[in-house]
């Protein structure tokens, strides 16, 4: 059964993938105090933890091994502290890119999906009505296109790196898989969690998803596992994990 809601059902494909020799990898922020709590974050910008701190630290010997040359990061003060942190807004490319910051959740900023289902049982961001005052799956959907189009245009140079957000990442997937907004139900993502999207014969893919941050890695870990370059990064157990709001 199709996971799109009526409003989707013309949404439009993304194009013909190009043939290119960079890959987008997108990382959401690192931890604040609302993603620990797993409470719905866009326009309040809480920022990192300590511990959020250190996941995005220890995302800089891999983000740096990608060259990226082209680094698209949210406005928000969480995401630009996770780049700044990585080391990454000091590279030539990195831009601040507005269409990347998070959904807008309206009404129902600052509360958990268990918050809202008391009035609204069986909500969710995905297929249920909008926050009041907040965005549409398709609102988001149409910026992250953009975001997507920005990307593309540079990917035949090298790799991209967006730094931004949960649910705006989510969406940003769904897009590159030709599929639409709502489908990013299907990519749970935890903060500063590498993911990479690329292309295999000449059809968009997922090439790594979700990567353990060091941080999350027991302290015994063997150094080239900690500080493994993107092509040889494993997944790993992250005791932090968080799930959806």
């Amino acid at each position: 059964m199709s996971t799109a809601t009526s409003a989707e059902a013309g949404f439009p494909h993304q194009g013909p993938a190009p043939v290119s020799p960079g890959q987008l990898w997108f990382v959401r922020h690192g931890e604040t105090e609302w993603s620990r709590d797993l409470r719905h974050t866009s326009i309040t910008d809480i920022p990192l933890t300590e511990f959020g701190e250190r996941e995005a630290r220890a995302l800089g010997p891999m983000l740096a091994a990608l060259r990226p040359v082209l680094v698209l990061i949210s406005p928000t003060g969480r995401a630009r502290r996770t780049a700044e942190l990585a080391g990454l807004t000091g590279l030539t490319g990195a831009v601040i890119e507005p269409d990347l910051v998070e959904w807008n959740y309206g009404a129902y900023e600052g509360l958990t999906t268990a918050e809202v289902r008391r009035d609204h049982p069986g909500w969710t961001i995905w297929d249920s009505h909008a926050p009041p005052d907040g965005e549409t799956a398709e609102q988001v959907g149409i910026r992250v296109d953009r975001v997507l189009a920005r990307a593309r245009a540079t990917l035949p140079e090298g790799n991209v790196l967006a730094i931004g957000h949960g649910h705006c990442g989510r969406v940003l997937t769904a897009r590159w898989l030709g599929l639409p907004p709502s489908s990013g139900r299907l990519f749970a993502l935890d903060p500063a969690s590498p993911c990479a999207l690329g292309i295999e014969h000449e059809s968009p893919v997922l090439r790594r998803w979700n990567l353990g941050n060091p941080a999350n890695l027991p302290a015994n870990t063997p150094a080239d596992l900690a500080v493994a370059e993107p092509a040889d990064h494993r997944p790993v157990a992250n005791p932090r994990r968080i799930g959806d709001y």
